[in-house]
């Protein structure tokens, strides 16, 4: 057993030294003044506790054999504390950073989802957090609205649709976990819109548009329809606002606000089928009719902090087709998904909540405006 217990012992010497060697390496500077627990996860166990607040350079000037000599850290907190300094060591902080299934039970490791199915905040560190941060402010979207940027609002809690990324640039994921109503949950949501802005921000190309970057596609094609028709002097033409129109709306709501909402939401509409009224409806769900309305208020609700511009530029549209003197099936379509993504009932609501002023992308006023504007990186 002793034999054994000096091998490993040794391994920890030579790891601890060689990672001791690369971190005092000068493209290293800068990392040198942060703590040891800035790379840490909400997942790690067994860690050294009594050397997370420390600054690296702190630790690294301490001569291996006084570190192991510290009250509760043995061989295995000693392996932790080497592990998280090769973490410090990675240029960009990976998406399920360095040594996270070292660090944690086996259990849990196995249940790690890979990036790209499904956001895990518990693999969100302060270093990969103040990597996305920095990213929004070298962007300069901090105005950007986070119910706008997320990945879907069916989880992100209302009261924060509105919210701007700036209002968390300047807190640590910690604080934010400490701030007023502010639950496991909206922490996560609050995360994954950071995490999907930052992958996005990462492909941009110098001079892109940036709110074009960061608007979901589907209301991105049919911002550029809707603008396509300011632009032309005739009514769409066979199946265009069904298919370039109605159905990227109405995957967006179901995006949004899921699949009940879809079904009547395209129910009412009589996608596919005769359209059916609210009465049915609510007969089909067993449910009041007050509730078949509030569910459809999430269509306006959805579309007011994902397309902002739309109402107005559904104004001009219709103005347009109106004055055409023409009425079809699909003109019909086109009015009728109007009302629902943007009631006139909330049109005091919407110039309360979005004033022009204070809009970064102004509604089209003349046809020969440009939808998007552009922001330079």
């Amino acid at each position: 057993m002793g034999n054994s217990a000096s091998v490993e012992n040794g391994k920890l010497v030579t790891s601890f030294e060689e990672v001791r060697k690369t971190l005092l390496e000068e493209r290293f500077a800068d990392r040198l003044e942060k703590p040891l627990g800035y790379w840490v996860l909400p997942n790690d166990r067994r860690l050294p506790l009594a050397f997370l607040n420390h600054k690296l350079e702190d630790l690294l000037a301490t001569p291996f054999n006084e570190l192991t000599a510290t009250p509760g850290i043995g061989q295995k907190k000693i392996g932790s504390l080497i592990k998280l300094l090769h973490r410090a060591t990675n240029d960009e902080p990976p998406a399920v950073p360095f040594g996270i299934s070292e660090l944690v039970p086996d259990s849990v490791a196995d249940n790690l989802t890979p990036v790209g199915v499904k956001f895990d905040p518990s693999v969100v560190s302060e270093a990969l957090w103040s990597q996305w941060r920095e990213a929004v402010r070298k962007f300069d979207i901090g105005h950007e609205k986070l119910g706008r940027l997320a990945p879907s609002l069916q989880n992100l809690p209302t009261v924060i649709w509105h919210t701007p990324l700036s209002q968390y640039l300047d807190h640590t994921v910690g604080e934010i976990r400490g701030l007023r109503t502010h639950g496991e949950k909206r922490v996560r949501c609050v995360l994954e819109v950071f995490h999907s802005v930052y992958h996005k921000l990462s492909k941009a190309e110098p001079g892109e548009d940036l709110h074009r970057l960061l608007t979901p596609t589907t209301i991105l094609h049919v911002h550029d329809w809707v603008g396509d028709q300011l632009q032309g002097n005739s009514l769409p033409v066979d199946n265009q606002i069904s298919e370039c129109f109605s159905s990227q709306l109405l995957k967006q709501i179901q995006i949004d606000s899921g699949p009940t909402v879809y079904r009547l939401a395209t129910e009412r509409l009589g996608i596919g089928s005769e359209p059916l009224s609210v009465r049915a409806q609510a007969r089909s769900l067993g449910v009041t009719r007050a509730r078949i309305y509030q569910l459809l208020d999430d269509c306006g609700k959805v579309m007011n902090v994902r397309w902002p511009e739309g109402k107005n530029m559904l104004d001009q549209a219709t103005a347009r087709f109106s004055g055409l003197g023409h009425d079809s099936g699909e003109l019909r379509l086109f009015y009728g998904i109007k009302e629902l993504c943007f009631p006139e009932k909330q049109k005091e609501i919407l110039r309360s909540t979005i004033p022009v002023a204070e809009s970064s992308h102004p509604p089209l006023d003349r046809p020969q405006t440009t939808p998007f504007q552009e922001v330079t990186s």
